[in-house]
């Protein structure tokens, strides 16, 4: 008989990775938040109007990453390649937990 108890002593890793991307998307939705009252300020800020600009961007860059592989999670297609349809290893996702391609793959996309 096989018992469903939950071992607390055994750790999940995508339940890990997914309490990292939720860590993660939590703090870029908040400094996007941030970078975006700064932007309306009239010294905006302090920052230079094309970092704050780049900032902005790479902040929402990050939010959607982050989305789209917390909704691959809740799909059950995290982890797999978007291209060749293969597992992306585990040490890729604990790298990049919102990675969408394995590395060969990543590599041809980017030349």
């Amino acid at each position: 008989m096989t018992s469903t108890v939950h071992d607390p002593t055994v750790h999940d890793p995508i339940e890990e990775l997914r309490t990292t991307l939720e860590e993660q998307f939590q703090r870029h939705s908040d400094q996007l938040a941030h970078l975006t009252v700064c932007g309306q300020q009239p010294d905006r800020g302090g920052f230079d109007d094309d970092i704050l600009e780049a900032l902005i961007a790479s902040s929402r860059q990050v939010v959607a990453d982050t989305a789209q592989a917390l909704r691959r999670m809740a799909e059950g297609s995290y982890g797999i390649c978007e291209r060749c349809a293969t597992a992306i290893p585990p040490q890729r996702l604990e790298i990049l937990p919102h990675a969408r391609f394995c590395v060969p793959c990543q590599r041809k996309r980017t030349g």
